[in-house]
């Protein structure tokens, strides 16, 4: 037993590091190495960050071709002198806000409502506003009926009684004036003494000037009430009809009705929940009720580049079409043009107004604008009667089955299904899908894609 114990403490013993086999010289820590390897992490998300930002800067260089609408092949006089893209806006949107705060009681609207002008939309718990309105009346009442006494002036009794006053009080006046007589002849001859007299002189003279204030105020009592006094009451009565009126309105505020004929289209509000005038916070009391707009009043709201601005006027004729529904096109006309230009951006802001909007228009769609010359109708996406679009052949592409090109808008590629008609020298007849003015890619590279940014060669 004693020579195995022996053994396994020989092998344990050749187990250890001994200090004269340690390093003498300690390595990096564990600290350092983690600080260079974020270091590293962070080196290699900076230069790929740069990288993707060079990509996403970079643009493809292609060439492009204005479409002209003409008559005949090789005729000239374009029709549209400019094309841009902005988006559908409601000519008057309207976040409707309450008067007074409080709590929702009822809402009688959902989203995409169609409500009419004066309809009521919601109401707020009204009970606090209307124990006001009922105060301020009570108010007015009573200083009305003051006014009333006022101007009436003091009634047939109240003059006789001051007159009962004064006569009793002349009365009182003689008895004491006897009783100083009598006293002053019984001190003269020596019967009473000085003071009988002088307490007989006092009452007489209290006597005398009880009947004196009590004249005066029968003369008050049938004259009755100052001016003054009935030009102050009537202020007073000025400012409760004031507080009246104002807790009234606050009491009618309580009801929100719709300011104009539109459709709702946001409901901000829910029944139970709090309404402010004042800041609110992201989960805090609502600002606004409901959101409504007229859309039957639509405009396209675009940022016009000051380069070719010069190309536009007031009231200046335009064709609208929209993403959604390329197939269908309205007229239009400049009804704003910005009073200053954007400095940031180079541009000018333009509204056109969409002259017969319907249902298949939504506020915040994407819309293609084609400015006309002066003078010239708008002619929808089609050519106008007798002339043709005609584009280069190599501008065509086929997209499974289905006939596209590219168009340059605000520097990006956007792709136009179109229909085409014959081929002719100058190239492809284009019967549907543009309007003119376009700038159309050429040869366009089999990488290019909608919405990719490009430049024009040249530019």
């Amino acid at each position: 037993m004693v020579e195995s114990g022996k053994n396994l403490e020989q092998e344990l013993d050749s187990l250890r590091i001994h200090k004269s086999h340690r390093r003498s010289s300690k390595g990096p820590s564990r600290w350092t190495s983690r600080w260079i390897l974020a270091g590293i992490v962070l080196l290699v998300a900076v230069s790929a960050a740069v990288t993707a930002a060079r990509f996403a800067r970079q643009e493809i260089e292609v060439e492009v071709f204005r479409v002209v609408a003409g008559g005949e092949p090789g005729s000239q006089g374009p029709t549209v002198v400019l094309n841009a893209s902005g988006y559908i806006v409601a000519h008057r949107k309207i976040q409707l806000t309450a008067k007074v705060v409080g709590k929702v009681a009822w809402i009688g609207v959902e989203k995409g409502d169609l409500v009419e002008k004066g309809q009521v939309l919601v109401r707020l718990e009204d009970a606090e506003y209307r124990a006001q309105a009922q105060q301020a009346e009570g108010q007015l009442a009573s200083l009305l009926a003051q006014l009333s006494e006022l101007e009436a002036g003091s009634r047939p009794e109240e003059i006789a009684r001051a007159n009962a006053n004064l006569a009793r009080a002349q009365a009182d006046l003689r008895n004491a004036r006897i009783n100083l007589d009598r006293v002053r002849k019984l001190f003269e001859e020596e019967v009473l003494p000085r003071q009988d007299l002088d307490n007989a002189q006092s009452r007489f003279e209290a006597e005398a000037a009880r009947v004196e204030s009590l004249a005066k105020e029968a003369d008050l009592v049938r004259l009755g009430p100052r001016e003054e006094q009935i030009e102050a009451m009537k202020g007073r009565v000025k400012q409760a009809r004031g507080a009246l009126a104002l807790r009234r309105t606050f009491l009618d505020s309580t009801v929100i009705r719709a300011p104009i004929t539109g459709t709702i289209l946001e409901k901000a509000v829910e029944t139970g929940e709090f309404v402010t005038t004042s800041f609110v916070g992201e989960r805090g009391a609502k600002g606004y009720v409901v959101t409504l707009a007229d859309l039957n009043d639509l405009q396209v709201e675009l940022d016009i580049s000051q380069d070719d601005f010069s190309r536009l006027s007031m009231k200046q004729e335009a064709t609208i079409r929209t993403d959604a529904f390329p197939d269908r096109s309205y007229g239009g006309y400049i009804a704003e043009i910005a009073p200053e230009a954007n400095r940031q951006k180079a541009t000018v802001q333009v509204k056109v107004q969409v002259a017969d909007p319907d249902s298949f228009l939504r506020p915040e769609m994407n819309a293609q604008v084609a400015f006309l010359a002066p003078d010239e109708p708008p002619n929808g996406d089609r050519a106008p009667s007798g002339s043709r679009i005609t584009v280069p052949s190599a501008s065509v592409r086929d997209r499974e089955g289905r006939k596209t090109v590219l168009v340059v808008l605000q520097g990006r590629a956007r792709e136009r299904p179109v229909r085409i008609g014959d081929l002719t020298a100058e190239g492809v007849v284009v019967t549907e899908g543009l309007i003119g003015g376009e700038d159309v890619v050429v040869n366009p590279p089999g990488n290019l894609a909608d919405g990719d940014r490009v430049r024009t060669a040249g530019n």
